[in-house]
């Protein structure tokens, strides 16, 4: 699970996992012990991570939680530097992560179908290969209480602009909000989850994102 930094588990790269990659540290701004990972952990704290100050991922994408066992609050991540909390989430409810484990990107397609109720009835809104910062834009103001992925991994967000608490989309079927974790059937902008594999500039800048977000 999580190891030092000099010393990264070999086990793990022999299952075909290093593929992925981050770093933990334990302060702000990459600062204090560090810790690797190259594969799920569902409880930094049992691998003797103390606290996560700050992330560095070299080779992704990841889901953070903020509870043990990938449950509480998400957060997703991708190539790039994370200085402080605030740059993985801007829905101000906790800093606290858990749990991490690998988001498999494997499709170069994305298609999405959103519901207004449960067991995908309602209206709907469907996306294809594009993101959306705003549902509203669309003209779609409805609820999302379901949803059903029929390619690619997505990320969707409470509010528009990518803001408030995210919800990971992989392929397959959601019935109703608690099985994508969430408490109130409320989604109001989706984006793709782009690995580097398929798009080499990348697709997401979250500091940016973030600092935006702040009025």
């Amino acid at each position: 699970m999580a190891t030092d930094h000099q010393n990264p588990a070999s086990k793990q790269q022999q299952q075909g996992t290093s593929a992925f990659k981050l770093i933990i540290y334990e302060q702000e701004n990459f600062q204090g012990r560090c810790h690797e990972l190259t594969g799920p952990c569902n409880n930094l704290q049992e691998a003797g991570v103390e606290k996560v100050g700050s992330i560095l991922v070299l080779c992704g994408p990841w889901v953070g939680y903020e509870q043990a066992n990938c449950k509480g609050e998400q957060y997703v991540f991708e190539k790039g530097e994370y200085p402080r909390w605030d740059s993985w989430t801007n829905s101000r409810r906790s800093d606290t992560i858990i749990a991490f484990r690998p988001i498999k990107v494997d499709s170069q397609e994305h298609k999405i179908v959103l519901y207004e109720n449960p067991s995908f009835a309602g209206k709907k809104i469907e996306i294809i290969d594009d993101d959306v910062p705003s549902f509203h834009a669309h003209g779609y103001q409805e609820k999302v209480s379901s949803v059903r992925v029929q390619s690619g991994t997505w990320v969707g967000y409470q509010y528009p602009g990518y803001r408030g608490f995210q919800y990971l989309f992989e392929k397959g079927e959601y019935k109703d909000n608690s099985e994508f974790g969430a408490q109130i059937p409320q989604i109001q902008s989706v984006r793709r989850i782009r690995d580097m594999q398929w798009h080499q500039r990348g697709a997401f800048h979250p500091t940016t994102e973030a600092s935006d977000s702040f009025q």
